[in-house]
């Protein structure tokens, strides 16, 4: 396998693109053609390497094209089902499932595609739920005299995902890749921000032969400064978004179904209102509160300063 190569005046790590390890799914089990075409359909996905580095998904870009068509492929076939299932008596069943399979394959495809860069941004908020409190340990250690190396390795464990990127820098270093190039590589293929600025400080504390130290208890101090001011900005966005989800998700369909079916009831059979149309309006109410919900807990920080 290709060395990364460390350029010292950019301070950039130049990762061979063969450096990813293959998958299964792109074997040589597939045929060229095939192969062909899921390298061509990853070529109009310019990020989706640096998102699969990033969300820790041992994939090529390739590999994981191929398996984000046969899984468009099976959501496509479950939500055709339910098509089939709500319009089995219709006269257009048939148009509509031809119409539908292009539309759903195609949002399916690029929600599956989507997934690697959720996944990046999951890990993004679990790596600064722990990164201040590993910092912390770090910086007692080495306040308290312990070398950086050792330091980085008592907290290669306990600390979640700050561990599992803190272990691969002390891997790296043990195989024999300079510390600095080992900080600038894992820095550059991490998805949070916050663990880029401490792990970019603590390899400029090193280059320039300050003290790593009093860099790295800045450089904390900064952050839980900043994430104390996100949290409370996340306290300010919330009541909006409680009120919205009180009229959208609570009062509006109460009133709704009370209105409708007075309605129904003055007006008699001109109306035609069954399980059905009950039905498809539970599924309406759902949506809404599943959008509401995951609003919600995706703006919410993973972070606590306890």
């Amino acid at each position: 396998m290709a060395q990364p190569k460390y350029d010292a005046k950019a301070k950039k790590v130049h990762q061979p693109l063969i450096s990813q390890p293959l998958r299964e799914s792109e074997g040589p089990q597939d045929p060229v053609q095939f192969r062909n075409l899921f390298i061509s359909i990853a070529s109009y996905f310019p990020d989706l390497r640096k998102d699969l580095i990033r969300a820790d998904m041992n994939y090529t870009p390739a590999g994981f094209v191929r398996t984000a068509l046969l899984n468009a492929f099976g959501i496509t076939a479950v939500l055709l089902l339910i098509v089939y299932l709500l319009l089995r008596n219709s006269d257009f069943l048939l148009l509509a499932l031809i119409l539908a399979f292009p539309i759903l394959f195609l949002l399916s495809f690029f929600y599956v595609m989507y997934f690697p860069k959720a996944k990046a941004s999951i890990r993004a908020k679990k790596i600064e739920q722990e990164l201040v409190f590993a910092g912390r340990h770090m910086l007692i250690e080495l306040k308290s005299g312990v070398p950086l190396f050792d330091a980085m390795l008592g907290i290669s464990q306990d600390y979640g995902e700050v561990s599992v990127e803190f272990n691969k820098i002390v891997e790296k270093v043990t195989l024999g890749v300079p510390m600095g190039v080992a900080l600038h590589e894992v820095a550059e293929n991490n998805p949070s921000a916050y663990f880029k600025r401490v792990v970019l400080q603590i390899a400029n504390s090193l280059s320039s032969g300050a003290d790593v130290a009093v860099a790295l208890e800045a450089v904390l101090d900064q952050i839980s400064k900043e994430q104390i001011i996100e949290l409370k900005a996340y306290g300010q966005k919330l009541n909006p978004l409680v009120m919205f989800y009180m009229i959208f998700g609570i009062i509006l369909p109460s009133l709704g179904i009370a209105f409708l079916i007075i309605l129904v009831s003055f007006l008699g059979s001109a109306i035609s209102f069954g399980p059905s149309a009950l039905f498809s309006f539970l599924l309406a109410l759902a949506l809404i509160q599943f959008i509401f919900l995951t609003m919600v807990e995706s703006s919410r920080p993973k972070f606590d300063m306890g």
